[in-house]
């Protein structure tokens, strides 16, 4: 099969490139597409570790390593004493440079690759220090697509056969469903979600689609940012926001056979901003649920990280990610906590700055099916750049529920836990639940239901006014904010 990255560092080691940054944790699938290239070139390579040192040739392993090249400032300075033109591939230099000998002898190292068509090939997992990164081409690696996904797995599968006697029932359409759940997982991590699979029970059929999936999703909620979220909900469990639903149901994506209108650009995202418990995760859910795409939430939470240049490193890596499981809802909740210093002076040294253009950039320039769901739940820290029409399809606003929407949610909750909402006066709840939110009328019916247990009697009316009188509604207590919110949306969203 083809080798994209192969192609790509033929082209720069052709251009005579000093100096090639490879930041990746799939140090295999590199050295394996950088030997073929070189190869290719007739040009002599070499590698460095700190565990062996210089090692020539192809890597292998019984070859004997260069003596007193173990640090990398004495590999550097044995790899400068020669003229020939060659490769030198570095594995994990990248914590070592902050010696300023090593770093020294990198800088020189770059220099002399540069006299002699020479190429350093710096793979590391880590960021380079500015002044190596200045000097060097980088060459990004990208996640699998489907195509070379769907080889690898034959290539694993038929290995695995041949070991284990795995005995393999997998039909041409199993097997396609079963290799794009694995979407956006590197290469060693997707095939190694192929091979638990079917080593767990000895075998592998459709019934493991499933599994496959599932164990996805737990590598992706461990391993960065984005977090696979499950969507048991419909549009039908979010009462309420009649917009937003004729919106969603106008714009929903061409199923698999459809032909798709030339004419119209597929909807790219919206921003729902809102009342606390309004139900904007739920209708992040819903979508996902209605266009049939895997949801995947975006983590603010973890997205700063304490080593510079990681943080925008982690959120390009997980945007590309969503990129590579298109068609995918992204969401990302709370919005304005991810980059909560981009619209004002920022005392983190620009790193909200600078997070918040990568993302907008991304927003402009991605043309993969990612469809990207962003909940605020306040106007403040929102950058007006954010705002700007083009950046979302729409901007929805939504405020607290009318009569009509209260009567639905008690109607769902009620529903939900097991009640009959005919045996209640569903009017009357609305009109007590008014200023409420849909998560209070949920609570109240939970806080009902275990006042009857105590009890020891059915769920009565009695106990679900009672539930309500327990504490203020949320259009008391947050007033002033809910009076802000909705003045602003004035002439700046669409009301759901």
């Amino acid at each position: 099969m083809p080798s994209p990255l192969a192609d790509r560092l033929t082209l720069l080691l052709r251009a005579r490139h000093p100096c090639i940054a490879i930041n990746s944790d799939e140090e295999d699938h590199v050295l394996e597409a950088l030997v073929k290239a070189a190869l290719g070139l007739h040009r002599p390579i070499v590698r460095w570790s700190t565990v062996r040192g210089i090692v020539e040739g192809s890597f292998n392993e019984e070859t004997v390593p260069i003596e007193d090249t173990q640090h990398p400032a004495g590999a550097l300075r044995w790899w400068t004493r020669s003229s020939q033109t060659r490769i030198l591939v570095m594995l994990d230099v990248a914590g070592h440079l902050e010696e300023r000998v090593t770093l020294r002898a990198a800088r020189e190292a770059i220099a002399h690759a540069q006299a002699t068509q020479s190429t350093v090939v710096l793979i590391d997992h880590e960021n380079l220090p500015n002044v190596i990164a200045a000097e060097a081409v980088t060459c990004e690696i990208g996640l699998p697509d489907d195509r070379e996904l769907f080889h690898l797995a034959k290539e694993s599968l038929l290995k695995l056969r041949e070991l284990e006697s795995v005995a393999i029932s997998l039909t041409q359409a199993d097997f396609s469903t079963m290799v794009r759940h694995l979407r956006g997982l590197p290469r060693n991590r997707a095939m190694q979600v192929l091979r638990d699979a079917a080593i767990a029970e000895g075998r592998l059929d459709a019934r493991d689609i499933e599994r496959v999936a599932g164990m996805k999703r737990r590598l992706l909620r461990v391993g960065g940012l984005l977090d696979a979220v499950d969507t048991p909900q419909g549009l039908a469990d979010v009462a309420g926001l009649d917009h937003l639903k004729s919106w969603l149901a106008m714009r929903r994506p061409g199923q698999p056979g459809e032909v798709a209108d030339p004419n119209l650009d597929p909807p790219r995202g919206i921003l729902v901003l809102g009342i606390p418990g309004t139900g904007k995760s739920l209708s992040a859910k819903a979508i996902a649920n209605l266009w049939n795409r895997p949801l995947m939430r975006l983590d603010a939470g973890v997205l700063y990280d304490r080593y510079v240049g990681e943080s925008e490193s982690r959120l390009r890596r997980a945007l590309a990610q969503a990129e590579a499981m298109a068609p995918v809802v992204l969401w990302i909740d709370e919005v304005e906590k991810a980059f909560a210093s981009a619209a004002a002076q920022s005392t983190d040294g620009g790193l909200s700055q600078r997070l918040f253009g990568t993302f907008l950039t991304w927003m402009q320039e991605h043309r993969s099916a990612v469809f990207t769901v962003a909940t605020a739940n306040t106007i403040h820290g929102l950058p007006p750049e954010l705002l700007r029409k083009g950046r979302f399809d729409e901007i929805f606003f939504v405020d607290l529920p009318e009569q009509a929407a209260r009567m639905e949610l008690w109607r769902i909750h009620l529903t939900r836990r097991g009640q009959n909402p005919a045996e209640h006066p569903l009017d009357e709840l609305a009109s007590a639940a008014e200023g409420r939110t849909g998560t209070e009328v949920e609570q109240a019916v939970i806080a009902a239901l275990y006042a009857a247990r105590q009890e020891a009697v059915p769920l009565a009316s009695r106990h679900l006014h009672a539930a309500l009188g327990a504490s203020p509604p949320l259009a008391v207590t947050m007033r002033e904010a809910i009076d802000e919110m909705r003045e602003w949306a004035v002439g700046r969203c669409v009301r759901t």
